[in-house]
Formats: structure tokens, C-alpha cells, sequence
């Protein structure tokens, strides 16, 4: 039996983007295990987890990358002297960085 996953976009950005996601999800169950987690009150003045924050900073990471793409696109905003034809570096990079600051801040204050 074979499975055929040819419509998807299986690139290199996407294996690190799912190497990530599960090197995120190893560290979190270490750390539940290690380090039993109790609920936290923080600027939602609801008790969160960490399980809690992850999955809000992954949502809004999401519609962060939804906006940018929506109003500014994908274009690139400059190339880098690599390789033959250089490489191009996506205005979704901000979106990324922004991201990582987002979580950031969820994650030490929500």
C-alpha cells in the first residue's frame, strides 16, 4: 500500500518547521515531568499551564503569519549572496520574528 502525500509542500522550510514543533512538544513533556507545572495567573487573569500558552502562542503566531501574508505578502524583501542564484529572504521572516517575541511574552506573562 502506498501513500501518496505528493500535494503537500514537503520543503526544507517545512521539515524544520515540524523538527521545531516536535523538539518544542520533547522539551515540554520533559519539563511537565521534571518539573511539575501548577496553574498560573497572569495578565488574562485566568490560570494557565504551560500546554495553555503554548497552544495561544501558536495560535496567534498563525494569524500573525495569515496578516502578513494578507496585507504585505510574500515577496522577497532582500537577497543573500548564497549559493548560485542567492537567497531570498521573504518578508515572512518578520512575521516569524514577531512571533518569537509573541511567544516570548506569552509565555512569561500570560
Amino acid at each position: 500500500m502506498s501513500i501518496d502525500i505528493a500535494w503537500m509542500a514537503w520543503t526544507w522550510q517545512t521539515g524544520i518547521f515540524f523538527v521545531l514543533l516536535a523538539a518544542t512538544l520533547t522539551v515540554m513533556t520533559i519539563l511537565a515531568v521534571r518539573y511539575p507545572e501548577t496553574e498560573r495567573i497572569g495578565i488574562l487573569r485566568i490560570p494557565t499551564t504551560r500546554g495553555d500558552r503554548l497552544f495561544i502562542s501558536l495560535l496567534t503566531a498563525a494569524f500573525i503569519h495569515l496578516i502578513f501574508l494578507g496585507f504585505l505578502g510574500a515577496e522577497p524583501m532582500f537577497s543573500l549572496p548564497l549559493g548560485e542564484d542567492g537567497l531570498a529572504v521573504s518578508r515572512l521572516w518578520l512575521a516569524t520574528l514577531l512571533s518569537l517575541l509573541n511567544a516570548t511574552a506569552i509565555f512569561k506573562w500570560v
